[in-house]
């Protein structure tokens, strides 16, 4: 589905070597999936490795036993939530999360009919859901082409070893708009697996 971006990136000095490296970006749009369970997801997997957030995720399933609602979630007591492995601020956020669904202050089925900077703007109304988290969303749940976050440590660690320039927030998000847009989710892809050893 990036063929456009990868042909684009291909002529990249920076970001070109990696597409012949690893191939394919692997991000894949899940819009026709439950966004509520993926937004649970993503505050727990908040500052955590991949492998911790998804113990504490599926300690989460067997409690609720099966698909994560928000009834289900509402009802459910903060301790046996906090009893999962998270802290008491993602146990907020999750609540915090799930009320504005019931009062329908977010219409979370309507979010991949937004633009993404309304769809950061609805997210990050949520108590614990701040731009790196509705960022992760739009790339990894929504399949948006050009986002960059910023606060991600691995994209200032790639983006310094890929291009060689010191880091600079402002300097940075300027160079990547210049070099990579409207790509820059594809390119922010490539900047990951530039640290990874094959």
């Amino acid at each position: 589905m990036w063929k456009k971006a990868e042909e684009k990136l291909l002529k990249d000095k920076y970001v070109g070597p990696l597409v012949n490296k690893w191939g394919h970006c692997a991000i894949k749009p899940r819009i026709h999936t439950d966004y509520f369970q993926g937004l649970v997801g993503e505050i727990i997997g908040q500052q955590l490795s991949g492998k911790v957030a998804g113990v504490i995720y599926k300690r989460l399933k067997l409690k609720i036993r099966g698909i994560l609602t928000v009834n289900k979630i509402l009802f459910l007591p903060d301790d046996e939530l906090r009893n999962c492995g998270m802290a008491w601020s993602k146990v907020r956020a999750i609540k915090d999360l799930t009320l504005k669904i019931k009062e329908k202050k977010l219409h979370i089925r309507k979010l991949n009919e937004l633009s993404d900077e309304i769809v950061e703007k609805e997210l990050t109304n949520v108590k614990g859901i701040g731009p790196w988290t509705a960022q992760m969303f739009l790339m990894f749940t929504l399949g948006r082409a050009d986002i960059f976050p910023t606060n991600d440590l691995g994209i200032k660690k790639g983006f310094e070893k890929v291009t060689g320039k010191k880091w600079d927030k402002i300097k940075s998000v300027k160079f990547a708009e210049k070099q990579w847009k409207p790509y820059r989710t594809v390119a922010s892809w490539y900047l990951w697996r530039s640290l990874e050893k094959i």
